[in-house]
């Protein structure tokens, strides 16, 4: 009897040890997910954990580093290259064709987890083409300062770095919050023409540039157009007559530039503009340019306190770009400060 009642213990706990190692292999071996509204609306299933990233843009590679999750990323665009200085860890990593365009066959060698785009590019055959190879496409801008917060705690969940994506918001928030609360009691805002990249393209609502005016304390000229990059002609720029007037550039390495030249020469072009002598922002000499690099994307905050500055220079005379600027580079991106990215500078 004893030993019957000993032999169906014994084997009464092999039966349960065996269900509970059944238990834990499903359990090793079933593949968690979640699911992200990303930049387009759509719903996305991301497996977890993400071990290998493809970014398109310069714009995610930046959150991606500020959120320490560098190592992960094994291809990005062409024009990170370009830009050696600030990107020394990820340089030479395989490029795989450019934001726009990228090359599908590289990107399949490559064998991602996840492919990061912009929401309007490439086009919606990036999904067809990578869905085959079960390469998840996620699509975050990172370039609207309005929704930037809420794709870095998007970001902070597919990469499991929630405590960092938390640091960057709360940072972030701080400056934002700081800017408004100065600009609380202004009515007259200036008129402000903002110019894109190509000339007499400007930016109305929808876009990066009119998001920083407004919350920059500008108000600018082209907000009542309906899209986001309307073409205009210098007359409807002379009717409007602004107080200021921005020009966007895009030049591949800004970070590198110890002269600021280019810059200048691009504001000198404006200036020389036929009749453009009679437009007050040109009069009172209120003419200045930016370097694509903090005029959207992650550093935006930082075009956002150059501009407030010159439209407001007597109430924003504590604030300092440069220290803001130094501050998020240490801080968030680990290099150093340096480069040329406005012109006129603050002296």
């Amino acid at each position: 009897m004893k030993k019957y009642v000993i032999r169906t213990c014994a084997s009464t706990i092999l039966f349960c040890l065996l269900i509970l190692g059944e238990g834990l292999i499903a359990q090793a071996n079933r593949v968690e997910s979640i699911s992200i509204k990303d930049a387009t609306g759509r719903f996305v299933e991301v497996r977890l954990p993400v071990k290998k990233l493809v970014v398109l843009t310069s714009d995610a590679l930046e959150v991606i580093r500020a959120l320490k999750a560098e190592d992960l990323v094994v291809g990005v665009n062409t024009g990170i290259a370009k830009n050696p200085l600030f990107w020394p860890k990820l340089k030479n990593k395989p490029r795989v064709g450019s934001w726009r365009e990228p090359n599908y066959e590289l990107i399949v060698e490559l064998n991602p987890d996840i492919v990061i785009g912009y929401a309007r590019h490439p086009g919606q055959d990036m999904e067809k083409k990578l869905a085959p190879f079960d390469i998840t496409v996620i699509r975050l801008d990172f370039y609207k300062i309005r929704t930037l917060l809420k794709e870095v705690e998007i970001l902070g969940r597919i990469l499991n770095r929630e405590q960092e994506a938390k640091q960057l918001s709360t940072w972030y928030q701080k400056k934002l919050d700081f800017m408004q609360e100065r600009l609380r009691d202004i009515n007259n805002r200036p008129d402000v023409y903002i110019e894109s990249y190509s000339n007499y393209h400007t930016t109305g609502p929808g876009s990066g540039g009119h998001e920083i005016c407004d919350l920059a304390g500008g108000h600018n000229i082209a907000s009542n157009f309906s899209i986001p990059y309307p073409e205009i002609t210098p007359e409807w720029v002379l009717a409007k007559n602004p107080h200021v007037i921005i020009k966007a550039v895009s030049f591949s390495n800004c970070y590198a530039m110890i002269d600021s030249s280019p810059l200048k020469g691009v504001r000198n072009k404006i200036i020389a503009r036929p009749s453009w002598d009679n437009i007050r922002a040109v009069q009172e000499v209120k003419v200045y340019v930016m370097a694509s690099d903090i005029w959207t994307g992650p550093r935006a905050i930082i075009g956002i306190t150059y501009m407030a500055k010159w439209f407001y220079p007597n109430l924003f005379k504590d604030l300092d770009p440069k220290k803001l600027h130094r501050e998020y580079l240490v801080r968030f991106q680990g290099v150093n400060y340096q480069g040329v990215y406005v012109y006129p500078q603050f002296k």
